[in-house]
């Protein structure tokens, strides 16, 4: 390992790893797999700034040219305005994160306010704060935060939220020692309130509710498989319990159509925010939403920046409040890696503005119809619902014989991946379609599809 840009001694490096157990630098990476390491130097070779423009330039064209991809499943490609790029790209806005001298900037604040504003709008809560990492760990933070609200240690989570997002609720939940109780799907893709599973097994949510151990029902509407769920009658189930409803999202866009979860009794709403002015840059970098009631604003994460005025009695806006280590004591801080997508959320406040309450509606009307469009073509031509509620622009089906090889043949020859392959079913299959997508196109997929 080169020491070249590392100011410690040999002896500095010797004390640290003597401190925390380990022989060398390399043991520290032991639980990174072998075959994800890299045991050698990285054959690098010096270039000119030509010569590695020249090589980057020759790389991208070898590239296969661009396709299109019909499976949604948590990144969408939708439109994005010309205005947002160029206003989100100004040198004012162009920074990673919110000052850390907050009050002399105040465009970023005001910014951030405007961002709050809407995200609170959309969802139909009284408080956002200034955005999270992505919609992940945005959910993981709000299974932890009711945890806290509620002091029980146990969540009841749906298996219609994204498998992705399960497993970085688990590794929250398993730090802090919080129970995970998992709840099936009927017929309909809904969640199931009736039998739970955990680690030792079937659990029954009713010797939960007995035991008030019951934090926190927490669903995704729409649902993983595009399914939206009935989050009013979920609300009702687990206020009765004294618990508190936390929903999460993959698909802000369906918000301009459905619903808001605070209209429907949502406690604490986390998601992600990606559709909504972020390009899918092949999967990142994306932006955690988070909305809660005023009661429960001291117990979320993150910053909040608030409106005021100045000693001229001038509009101004301050940092609020945040709970982050940064700012108080460690041992009262909230959560210590919980920082904003700053750009991203100032992307996200300009393409709100842009398209208005009327235009994201819009938008989010021509989804939902072309993917019902979409949707019917499969149906007959042999598909079949693998469940039967109903979808925005997500929507799973069983296949019928001879798809899969279709589908190859769709990839080989046009570049389409269409539809994702879903584990734990048979011949299922994940599709989704957006206002990107025209009629011609579908109707030759389906032609296609129908062979």
């Amino acid at each position: 390992m080169s020491h070249r840009y590392f100011p410690h001694t040999a002896e500095d490096e010797a004390y640290m790893l003597e401190a925390v157990g380990v022989k060398k630098v390399e043991d520290l990476f032991a639980s990174v797999p072998s075959d994800s390491r890299h045991e050698q130097p990285l054959p690098l070779t010096a270039m000119t700034e030509w010569e590695l423009t020249a090589r980057a330039e020759s790389l991208a064209a070898s590239m296969p040219t661009a396709g299109s991809a019909w499976i949604g499943a948590g990144s969408y490609q939708h439109y994005i305005p010309a205005i947002v790029p160029a206003l989100a790209g100004r040198s004012e806005f162009y920074t990673a994160y919110t000052p850390y001298q907050p009050e002399i900037s105040q465009g970023t604040l005001q910014g951030i306010f405007e961002f709050q504003t809407l995200i609170a709008r959309l969802l139909g809560m009284e408080v956002a704060n200034a955005s999270m990492y992505d919609g992940s760990t945005a959910l993981a933070e709000g299974a932890l935060m009711a945890c806290r609200l509620t002091k029980r240690r146990t969540v009841a989570v749906s298996l219609g939220i994204h498998p992705h997002y399960r497993q970085v609720l688990q590794t929250y939940c398993n730090a802090a020692e919080i129970r995970i109780v998992e709840l099936p799907l009927t017929e309909e893709g809904f969640t199931s309130l009736e039998l739970g599973m955990g680690e030792n097994g079937p659990v029954p949510l009713a010797s939960l509710v007995e035991e008030q151990e019951l934090a926190a029902l927490l669903v995704q509407s729409p649902n993983f498989y595009g399914v939206i769920e009935p989050l009013s009658g979920y609300a009702d189930w687990i206020h009765a319990k004294k618990g508190l409803l936390v929903t999460g999202f993959t698909e802000a866009m369906a918000y301009g159509l459905l619903a808001s979860p605070g209209s429907q009794g949502a406690d604490i709403v986390c998601g992600e925010g990606q559709s909504l002015g972020l390009p899918q840059s092949f999967g990142g970098p994306c932006l955690g939403l988070m909305a809660t009631r005023k009661a429960y604003m001291r117990n979320m994460p993150g910053r909040l920046v608030g409106q005021t005025v100045d000693a001229a009695g001038k509009r101004a806006f301050v940092l609020t409040l945040s709970t982050r280590e940064q700012h108080i004591r460690r041992e009262k801080a909230v959560s210590n890696i919980c920082s904003n997508a700053g750009l991203c959320a100032m992307t996200c406040a300009i393409y709100l503005a842009s398209m208005g309450s009327t235009g994201l509606a819009q938008m989010a009307r021509l989804n939902h119809d072309k993917a019902e469009y979409l949707k019917a073509g499969l149906l007959a031509a042999g598909f079949r619902p693998l469940f039967s509620g109903p979808t925005f622009n997500e929507f799973a089906l069983t296949a019928p014989e001879g798809f899969a090889e279709r589908r190859a043949a769709l990839l080989k020859d046009r570049k389409v991946v269409f539809g994702l392959e879903l584990a734990n079913t048979a011949s299922g299959y994940l599709f989704c379609v957006t206002e990107t997508r025209s009629r011609a196109e579908m109707d030759a997929i389906l032609k296609e599809v129908a062979q």
